[in-house]
């Protein structure tokens, strides 16, 4: 299904649901709930609180949906309101002081990637802790765009709907952000492995070959 009919799906679920067909609404939390987890686990970096936030915005788009005025889509609607929920949880924790060592992102990189190798796991947590810290080291906006754009896949004029910005600010935000995510991960570059290599997902090779990031040899 493209975008566009996706859209037009959703638009269908959202008048009915605004009607009083809590059907159409589960239907719309089936289609994005695994989305809006993903979003919350990367901004928040808590997986407990991802899966909290994501049950908060549903509720809260469940009770407002009667509001809803379709001046954005449905998931740009949602979206945003994981974004602020997300950075807002994060912020409150940081404030707490109660970050954890344990990340659930490199976690679940590294269960789907690793394919139960021990050696190929170690490499990619290495990997995908230089690659997470150095984004969450970029600022909320900026990490934010990233999430969105490259992690989402939304286009940088749906993610200007989503922040309330400019698609040049998010163009901007992606650029500045590559060069840092690069820099970074130049620095450390772990040394090849021997042996027959082995692909990585997909997902983690486009995404590494998309910023010009180096891809670890992994034998």
């Amino acid at each position: 299904m493209t975008v566009k009919r996706q859209a037009q799906a959703a638009t269908v679920l959202v008048d009915r649901a605004k009607a009083g067909d809590r059907s159409a609404f589960e239907e719309l939390v089936r289609r994005y709930r695994s989305r809006i987890l993903a979003l919350a686990l990367h901004l928040s970096g808590n997986e407990s609180e991802a899966e909290d936030i994501t049950q908060e915005v549903f509720l809260k788009a469940y009770q407002k949906i009667a509001d809803f005025e379709g001046r954005s889509h449905f998931f740009t609607w949602v979206y945003r309101m994981t974004v602020n929920r997300s950075l807002n949880a994060r912020r409150d924790r940081k404030r707490r002081r109660e970050e954890t060592l344990d990340d659930p992102r490199i976690d679940r990189a590294v269960l789907i990637d690793a394919e139960g190798d021990p050696a190929k796991a170690t490499a990619l947590r290495a990997t995908y802790a230089r690659l997470l810290q150095a984004l969450d080291a970029l600022s909320p906006k900026m990490r934010t765009s990233v999430v969105l754009v490259v992690l989402q896949g939304l286009s940088h004029e749906e993610a200007a709907v989503v922040q309330q910005c400019s698609a040049g600010t998010i163009a901007w935000h992606i650029h500045q952000a590559r060069g840092r995510l690069r820099a970074t991960m130049e620095k450390a570059s772990p040394p090849p492995f021997r042996g027959k290599s082995r692909a990585l997902s997909d997902e983690l090779t486009n995404l590494l070959n998309d910023w010009l990031l180096p891809c670890p040899q992994i034998g």
